[in-house]
């Protein structure tokens, strides 16, 4: 065929993918009159990850599975923006990583609303300000945010799904990269480019700040200063990319919570997460994690924190894969509620690739 022939073959098919984008969107309104009607969440992640597998299960090539993935989550947050907008609260300001997260899940079709810290997210959730939040909970080389479990621990909102996203740093600023005297940053950013600083930027002051986008937006109008930040933080504010990929590690991630007001389904590919006390005896602990053991169930996670009401004890965070209503995990958690003092399921939800 020619050039010609296959342009007007690709604007047929382009034709049809549109006219039935605009029959799903008519079918999604109706769901989301369904939905109102019965007083139902527009945000079903249990729907949308068993949505997401059907398609990439199948055989997309020469199309890669990520590329496919990405088009499909704008189509469902598109047909979800039919329904109604939901309103999710993220570490702000703009282009944070949990901003990031936050447009990797939601897609475009959804209120973002800042908020300064992660205790702020919860309460906007619980406050029903907005209905969801997207907070960080673990990253792959600086580890787990207490403040985080701490919250899951000390409010009823549950975890509703997870997202992960790869770490890029760049080094932005106004001014060459001899002229730096100063290097702005989120504390664990700058943790996680301490290698790169010292041997490009060797003695230079760090000075750590509320988020990487804040420091960002502080070096705009600041002389002899650059920031680590995202690459959208300093298009933002008209910063100069003067180093890309600066993180000392390539494979670094980090992990995030969606939280919310709802229970999520099983798919039959999810985790769960949990904590727990302890009885103050030896073995305490072993017993506890033997009920995992003992029904097979593999814990993806386990992270003590110091128990705020008393001194010198601790509770217990553990992820596992499988639902909690699935057999082997609800007999286990059942175990553990005859046992420990304190056992609270944080959520079931859809397990994401890494």
């Amino acid at each position: 065929m020619s050039l010609d022939e296959l342009r007007r073959q690709i604007d047929e098919i382009d034709a049809e993918l549109v006219r039935l984008l605009v029959e799903r969107g008519r079918v999604a309104q109706r769901v989301g009159e369904l939905k109102a009607d019965a007083d139902a969440p527009v945000y079903a992640p249990n729907r949308e990850a068993e949505l997401l597998q059907r398609l990439l299960d199948q055989n997309l090539a020469p199309l890669a599975p990520e590329d496919v993935e990405a088009v499909f989550r704008e189509i469902i947050s598109a047909c979800r923006g039919l329904q109604r907008l939901p309103r999710v609260a993220y570490l702000g300001p703009e282009h944070t990583f949990t901003h990031l997260a936050a447009r990797k899940r939601f897609g475009h079709r959804a209120q973002f609303q800042p908020r300064q810290s992660i205790d702020d997210i919860f309460d906007s959730v619980q406050r029903e300000q907005t209905d969801f939040g997207v907070v960080p909970i673990q990253n792959s080389t600086e580890g787990v945010v207490g403040q985080t479990l701490d919250c899951l621990l000390e409010t009823p909102l549950q975890i509703c799904a997870e997202e992960y996203v790869q770490i890029h740093h760049y080094l932005a600023a106004n001014c060459a990269m001899d002229d730096i005297r100063r290097v702005m940053s989120h504390p664990q950013v700058l943790a996680q480019c301490r290698i790169w600083l010292r041997e490009h930027l060797p003695g230079v002051e760090q000075v750590a700040m509320s988020s990487s986008a804040a420091a960002a937006r502080a070096v705009a109008d600041a002389p002899a200063t650059a920031a680590i930040c995202t690459r959208p933080a300093a298009e933002a504010v008209g910063l100069d990319i003067l180093a890309e990929q600066i993180e000392d590690m390539a494979d670094n991630y980090t992990r995030f919570f969606v939280i919310g007001d709802i229970e999520v389904g099983p798919t039959g590919r999810d985790k769960t997460s949990v904590v727990f006390s302890t009885p103050h005896r030896a073995g305490a602990l072993h017993r506890a994690l033997g009920a995992f053991a003992d029904h097979d169930i593999n814990l993806t996670l386990i992270q003590s924190r110091p128990a705020r009401a008393r001194l010198w004890e601790y509770v217990f965070f553990v992820d596992f894969e499988c639902h909690r209503d699935d057999p082997g995990p609800r007999q286990a958690l059942d175990e553990l509620r005859g046992w420990c003092p304190l056992v609270k399921v944080l959520g079931s939800y859809p397990a994401e690739p890494a």
